[in-house]
């Protein structure tokens, strides 16, 4: 066999400012070494191999353990690999950085709530709201600058690790710069104008930096913007729809010559702008049937007119724009997910070249040419030093031990981490032994499952005797009602909680009872409503029938008594993980506030988007007459002069004064009451009159971006999460649907769907990193 001399691996890490780990693709084999890099050559005589190293074996194994976090956490590996870089890498990337870097997000966003205007009020009704503390000039501001130097710390670091010519193409990152610029230029404008200016833009971009830290929202955000001409066709179609609607209703509802007769023109058809609001609102069926209520009582025939406007808009067409928008959407997605796996594939075969050098595992025979293979005990110590959940890093050390030979080749090496995909079944621990014949038929009795079926026929045996006291005493007020029976029902059954508690501890122990998640969140509150209990007996020693309910004490028993029967309620949803369907369910909720956070993340940069442009176009335009309390339906008429109105279902008469764009908070909620969409045409009416007729555009932007794309976005997404959950929880029993602990995050939702990578397009990927040069 002839002498071979060649490097397998190299890394080209050049520490000169001028070139952030640039390299030259056509001479790999002449590259200058730096003390990050390394260059192997190695020669082979009748399976004898003489390895020559220049740098030490823990860089290798470091560069490994961070390539296996990069996989994991679906992370790119297109970063600075020598060793000091890794090192700063990995404190980046640590728990207690990305902590950090997320409370300054949370802060800088929270200071819209503090900053000018306040919204420190009790109340946000414009009639009676004090004026609100407004924070001296300066402070709002040094916190903001302490955050924006974080943000720059943040950028600086993230720029180094991934070097030049990466930053170059990462279009996030140049907007990262972009942003924190301009927030700088207008803080300086803030500072000198001494915080009296009426506009501050930073705030409507401090949102990006939300959206740049989550990896899963930039995709989500790319998918949306790839859907949005599917989307505009359909809106386009809808607005066809809408304006062809409007024009036959102004012909069928034109102005009659008898007065009785016009007040379907008067209330909706009076001039196209009014038309077009009024069946778009329809569209949404907040003002049905009032918009047909006046031509419907003239003739019955007229409800043609806007039952096949409805049919056709709201069932159809609404429902059609569902399906693209989730169909193109979940395309898109899927393409993104795709990518996220690479991501993990490529992190995982990174480790394994890095570790596969001529004399860790690797060799080669005439017949077989190279043989990559990587020694146990190497992979092992890697293991060790990768930050991962621990019964993933079990299983995959158990399965790595297991070969017979002490070498993992490359597909068994991606292979061993097929862990990852996997779900938990969590194992509780062992029944106590007791040698006591009582004991032992305690906990037979007490550890099986009619117990808990007991215990749910109590807990629902309780919940029905509070039913029936609350609609006996619906009507009385707290010193009428008599809480004597009712103390003595709570104490029974408390009573009884306590003692199913105890008995189950005995018979599982305290590791095992605690292994169950229904039986933590049972023994609390079980725990809390005894202490409260002994509480009332403390202040009211035993209650009689013909004791005064309140005599001055600080807490009242009936406020006692309330806060009990609550905890009891409260604590009848044990039976959720008994019942499988519940099970699923309670499960899926608990995994969209795990897992789906980024969908959710977008739309809170949409309100924050929203709300502040809110306030900058409709701060102080709705304001109160001066003397409120002369003011009623029956003191003035119902036509004024000015944008004021008292008509039935307008706002001033409905009384919808606290929600306005006066400050952030109360902009919030007047958007999210708008994306419900119930009466959502009183506010469009109100901001019309009071302001201008295309105020009408900012509100129709945010119900089709909330309402029409966003909602049915989640709702979509919520549909594949329970399904996916549902179809592996189809073979389990309730129990081991309690035990179970999935791994539903979103790659793994739409993973069935995902085409693996090939090897040899994994080793094109590798061969293009920046930093870490790959010669076969």
């Amino acid at each position: 066999m002839e002498e071979e001399e060649a490097p397998l691996l190299t890394s080209s890490i050049k520490r000169s400012s001028g070139d952030y780990g640039s390299h030259d693709e056509g001479q790999h084999d002449q590259h200058e070494e730096s003390p990050g890099s390394r260059r192997l050559s190695y020669s082979a005589t009748d399976d004898s191999y003489h390895v020559h190293e220049d740098a030490d074996a823990d860089l290798y194994i470091q560069q490994a353990a961070v390539f296996i976090e990069d996989a994991i956490q679906y992370r790119s590996i297109n970063h600075r690999v020598d060793s000091g870089s890794l090192r700063l890498y990995r404190c980046y990337y640590s728990k207690i950085c990305q902590w950090a870097l997320g409370f300054t997000i949370a802060v800088v966003l929270a200071l819209a709530f503090i900053e000018r205007p306040s919204s420190l009020t009790y109340t946000s009704d414009i009639r009676f709201k004090p004026k609100p503390w407004e924070p001296p000039c300066g402070l709002t501001e040094g916190i903001e600058m302490v955050c924006l130097c974080i943000f720059i710390l943040d950028f600086t670091v993230k720029s180094y690790l991934i070097g030049w010519e990466e930053f170059r193409m990462n279009k996030w990152l140049i907007g990262y710069v972009v942003v924190i610029t301009a927030s700088v230029i207008d803080w300086m404008l803030s500072v000198s104008m001494l915080c009296n200016e009426n506009l501050r833009v930073r705030r409507l971009i401090r949102p990006f930096f939300l959206l740049q830290n989550s990896s899963l929202m930039k995709k989500t955000l790319k998918c949306i913007k790839r859907t949005l001409p599917e989307i505009a066709s359909v809106i386009l179609l809808l607005a066809l729809h809408i304006c062809l609607f409007t024009m036959i209703g102004m012909l069928i509802f034109s102005k009659s010559d008898d007065p009785k007769k016009n007040g379907e023109w008067e209330t909706y058809f009076k001039n196209m702008p009014k038309a077009l609001s009024s069946l778009l609102v329809l569209l949404t069926t907040a003002n049905n049937p009032d918009v047909m209520i006046p031509a419907y009582s003239l003739n019955r025939a007229y409800s043609i007119f806007f039952i096949l406007f409805s049919v056709f808009g709201t069932y159809l067409l609404m429902n059609l724009m569902t399906a693209i928008i989730y169909n193109q959407f979940r395309g898109y997605l899927l393409m993104s997910i795709q990518t996220s796996i690479i991501r993990r594939r490529l992190g995982i075969r990174a480790a394994f070249e890095v570790l596969c050098c001529p004399g860790r595992g690797h060799t080669s025979t005439q017949s077989e040419g190279h043989v990559e293979q990587v020694a146990v005990n190497m992979f092992l110590q890697v293991m060790d030093r990768v930050h991962m959940k621990s019964y993933c890093r079990q299983a995959i050390i158990k399965a790595a031990q297991e070969f017979p030979d002490g070498f993992i080749n490359g597909e068994t090496f991606q292979r061993l981490f097929t862990e990852l995909d996997k779900d938990f079944m969590k194992e509780h621990p062992p029944k106590p032994e007791y040698s006591s014949p009582i004991l032992q038929q305690i906990q037979y009795m007490f550890g099986h499952f009619y117990i808990v079926v007991l215990g749910n026929v109590v807990a629902l045996a309780n919940v029905i005797c509070i039913c029936t006291v609350l609609v006996l005493n619906s009507e009385k007020s707290a010193s009428e009602k008599n809480n004597f029976y009712m103390e003595i029902l709570n104490c029974i059954f408390i009573l009884y909680y306590l003692i199913e508690m105890l008995l189950k501890i005995v018979a599982f122990g305290w590791k095992g009872y605690l292994s169950y998640r229904n039986n933590i969140f049972d023994g609390f509150l079980t725990v809390l409503l005894l202490a409260i209990q002994i509480a009332i007996f403390i202040t009211y020693r035993i209650p009689n029938e013909d004791m005064d309910p309140d005599q001055g004490r600080v807490i009242v028993l009936w406020e006692m008594v309330r806060l009990v029967n609550m905890l009891i309620v409260f604590r009848f949803l044990r039976i959720i993980p008994e019942i499988k369907l519940m099970a699923v369910v309670a499960s899926t909720l608990v995994d969209l506030v795990k897992n789906l956070r980024a969908f959710a993340g977008i739309l809170l940069v949409v309100y924050y988007v929203f709300a502040v442009l809110g306030i900058w176009l409709f701060k102080g335009a709705i304001t109160p007459p001066l003397n409120m309390s002369l003011i009623s339906n029956y003191s003035i008429e119902n036509k004024t002069d000015g944008p004021f109105s008292m008509d039935c279902g307008t706002f001033e008469q409905l009384e919808y004064w606290p929600n306005n764009f006066d400050d952030f908070a109360s902009s919030l909620v007047l958007l999210y009451n708008i994306m419900v969409v119930n009466n959502w045409h009183v506010f469009t009416d109100a901001y019309s009159r009071y302001t201008t007729e295309w105020s009408l555009v900012y509100f129709v932007a945010w119900w089709l971006t909330s309402s029409v794309m966003w909602v049915n976005l989640f709702v979509a997404l919520i549909l594949e999460n329970f399904t996916y959950k549902w179809d592996r929880s189809n073979a389990l029993s309730v129990e081991d649907v309690e035990r179970i602990a999935y791994q539903s995050t979103v790659q793994l939702i739409f993973r069935e769907h995902v085409q693996e990578p090939t090897e040899e397009e994994l080793l094109t990927q590798l061969q293009q990193h920046p930093h870490l040069h790959l010669s076969r």
